[in-house]
């Protein structure tokens, strides 16, 4: 059983997010929803919560009012392996009024934040070399979308 899960407060519209996000990633599945019932916080067989997974990693979304909101304070890692994965799940994380951040952060259309990253951001902003490291890190800063091909460049991997 998973011991720590990601509890998402949305403020009357997680079962539109939870279909979204099932929507957006391939490994991904909604799970049971609870609605109120009589004398709950919300209107009789409005939801209450949502549950989905994405992957391994199982999240709970509540219709909890316009109380609290997203902050980049917290935000989704998704590694990927190739510019295609990259460039597939940015469209479709920024799509329908989604916005672009910098540095391979983005703001989903319900306020989430989202880091979409190569899987090995970590080798490329560190460069071939100290001088790589310094260009990688410099071409990085100027990004919005992660560029691959760009940071191995900058990186002096490629030349």
């Amino acid at each position: 059983m998973q011991k720590i899960k990601p509890f998402l407060w949305f403020d009357n519209n997680a079962e539109d997010a939870v279909s979204f996000y099932v929507a957006t990633f391939k490994n991904a599945q909604a799970g049971p929803i609870l609605r109120c019932g009589e004398g709950g916080p919300l209107p009789p067989g409005s939801v209450l919560t949502a549950t989905f997974t994405i992957g391994d990693i199982e999240f709970i979304a509540l219709n909890g009012g316009p109380l609290y909101a997203f902050t980049h304070a917290v935000s989704f890692v998704i590694p990927c392996d190739t510019q295609a994965e990259i460039d597939e799940m940015w469209a479709k994380l920024t799509a329908d009024g989604g916005k672009e951040v910098q540095c391979g952060w983005l703001v989903d259309k319900f306020g989430l934040s989202w880091q979409v990253v190569p899987h090995n951001i970590n080798e490329l902003l560190q460069g071939k070399d100290a001088e790589g490291g310094k260009r990688a890190m410099a071409a990085m800063m100027q990004m919005k979308k992660f560029d691959i091909a760009a940071l191995r460049k900058a990186g002096g991997f490629d030349n």
